[in-house]
């Protein structure tokens, strides 16, 4: 574009981390510049919420904006492709569509009403990157079709995360592209994008995963056809964001990232159907003590557990984190309860739900949550409502199974004769993993995964959650309680039947033995010199050796499952989510 300059429009200063991220990569000092553009930042539905740079909507987890993509045809019939430059910081040297870029955000180009911002925005940039004079098209001759929502990773510091607005026009125009922005060009009419499609790095090269989504599965033959005709283009207007989900895998080579980008990258897509779900009541002390636990953090593993599932072995879409979002509120309303029926007074580093807000209202708030998690998935606009009575029933058997669970570790403690291993299993089994193992199961299900892989994950998650579970009970007696965020060796305290503790119990009497049964169960009269010395005991018993060997076995269990799963860039995070387990010791 002659004259193109920063100053024409607006941007948003980097800062050192920016500025390094870009040295890192070479990046070319033209390119570099063009980050900090002010693109628009914008929610699930597109509304606008802020501003950012260009590098700080793209760079590691990135943030969800707001772009366009051009469809430019001729006289002829054929579509404008371009292969972006390989001095581009994201996707260099890719063939995409005519024109793909980002309204920015400023008066002209935040205008919605049909579409105008992001048509002054296509005219800006067809100037810029193809060298089209504005003189040769008008804001008259682009015709809004539709919108799709994808998130597609280059590498791991490389994403997309866009609600792409989808431009036609046809127009014959004078093309000079530019070379830092566009390395070569090509028309093709419909049956020759459609091989190019099917193998190409047979035709041209690779093509962009966002453009591969609009001519693969949105791009009907009318499109072709209706180019120009505004008219028909009107009719092809749906009015819909396409929801795509993550579209990673259709890169050649692509780049899985590390377990915690991953979540970060929806965990608050998550969190606000949480929200909504739990502050869409009458009371606001009933809705501030179902939030209560949700203010005070987390991972939100299980929230975002079922779109990791689906990323490694299908595809992703916004019904995933609304499953999600069901299953942290239920697994926070377990908590609640657990809390009331262990006498737990602090979760989180905060005080219980029944202490800030009372017994009565933390049962109350608990039995709601249950409900609204149900209601919620079953509004969900991202759920197929022909998957639903496969959710409800493997949702609502998980719920079962923790509550089968929680009775089984409540009768332990108040046994005449001893737990087993394998009763204490069947416990941590319900209680604990069946969470995990739903997670896995209903995201590969939902993902549109076969049988035996569905089946695969429902193992998978079995095993991480049963490590889960001896992990966290090796965390409770290893960890101070400003790292657990309830008081150290608790467990031992209230009598848990660990797997630790019927270790212990089996062995012959011996003062190490006794020592422990001096402690256990002793609850609030047990002091921390007791406890203490239970530990030891523990330790001296070879018990939590022992413990620590069947988390092993359960985390190697997980790996033997995932190599069943053909390898890809997602299960980087599934690998990790698994190791993870045994790393919280470390």
């Amino acid at each position: 574009m002659a004259g193109y300059d920063l100053s024409d429009v607006p941007t948003i200063e980097l800062d050192e981390n920016e500025h390094n991220a870009l040295l890192g990569e070479e990046a070319d000092i033209t390119q570099s510049d063009l980050m900090s553009e002010a693109v628009i930042c914008v929610d699930e539905d597109d509304n606008v919420v802020g501003s950012d740079s260009k590098i700080a909507t793209h760079h590691n987890v990135g943030k969800l904006h707001r772009a366009f993509s051009v469809l430019l045809f001729n006289s002829e019939g054929k579509l404008l492709l371009q292969r972006r430059a390989a001095d581009k910081v994201t996707f260099p040297s890719i063939w995409a569509n005519s024109c793909c870029s980002h309204p920015l955000y400023c008066e002209s180009e935040l205008e919605e009403s049909n579409a105008l911002g992001v048509k002054r925005a296509a005219i800006r940039k067809l100037e810029q990157e193809l060298g089209i004079s504005p003189s040769q098209i008008s804001l008259g001759d682009f015709h809004f079709i539709t919108k799709m929502k994808y998130s597609s990773r280059m590498n791991a510091s490389w994403i997309e995360r866009e609600i792409d607005h989808i431009l036609l026009i046809k127009a014959d125009v004078d093309i000079n592209p530019n070379p830092n922005e566009v390395s070569e060009i090509a028309w093709v009419d419909q049956q020759q994008l459609e091989q190019w499609l099917i193998d190409e790095e047979e035709t041209k090269g690779v093509i962009a995963p966002w453009f591969r989504c609009i001519a693969a599965r949105i791009m009907t033959d009318e499109w072709w056809s209706a180019a120009g005709d505004a008219d028909a283009c009107k009719s092809l207007a749906d009015g819909m964001i396409h929801d795509m989900g993550d579209i990673s895998h259709m890169l050649p080579d692509a780049q899985g990232c590390d377990l915690f980008t991953a979540i970060a990258e929806v965990k608050p897509f998550v969190e606000l159907r949480i929200e909504r779900a739990l502050t869409h009541t009458s009371s606001q002390r009933l809705s501030d003590a179902m939030m209560h636990l949700i203010k005070g953090g987390g991972k939100r593993m299980r929230a975002t557990l079922p779109w990791l599932v689906a990323k490694a072995v299908g595809d992703t879409h916004s019904g995933l984190l609304d499953v999600g979002a069901a299953i942290e509120t239920i697994h926070n309303f377990t908590l609640i309860h657990d809390d009331i029926m262990d006498e737990d007074d602090i979760r989180r580093g905060l005080p219980a739900v029944h202490i800030e807000y009372g017994t009565a209202t933390a049962i109350n708030a608990g039995d709601a949550m249950l409900a609204i998690a149900f209601e919620a998935m079953v509004v969900a606009d991202g759920i197929d409502c022909a998957d639903l009575p496969f959710l409800v029933k493997r949702i609502g058997r998980m719920v079962r199974r923790v509550s089968e669970g929680q009775q089984l570790d409540i009768e332990f403690e108040t046994r005449d004769h001893e737990v087993t291993e394998e009763e204490y299993i069947e416990m941590i089994r319900g209680k604990t993993a069946v969470m995990f193992l739903t997670c896995a199961e209903v995201g590969a299900y939902l993902a549109g995964a076969d049988e035996e892989t569905v089946q695969c994950m429902h193992d998978w998650g079995l095993a991480v959650g049963l490590c889960f579970q001896l992990m966290d009970d090796l965390l409770d007696i290893q960890s101070s309680t400003e790292q657990l965020g309830k008081p150290a060796g608790s467990d031992i305290a209230q009598g848990k039947r660990t797997l630790m503790v019927i270790n212990a119990l089996k062995q012959q009497d011996c003062p190490e033995k006794q020592t422990l049964l001096n402690v256990l169960g002793k609850g609030e009269e047990a002091s921390a010199e007791q406890v203490s010395a239970g530990i030891d005991a523990l330790q001296q018993l070879g018990s939590i050796d022992y413990g620590r060997q069947r988390a092993e076995e359960y985390h190697a269990q997980a790996h033997r499952l995932l190599d069943r799963i053909p390898q890809n860039p997602a299960l980087i995070a599934l690998r990790e989510l698994t190791d993870l387990q045994l790393m919280r010791l470390n």
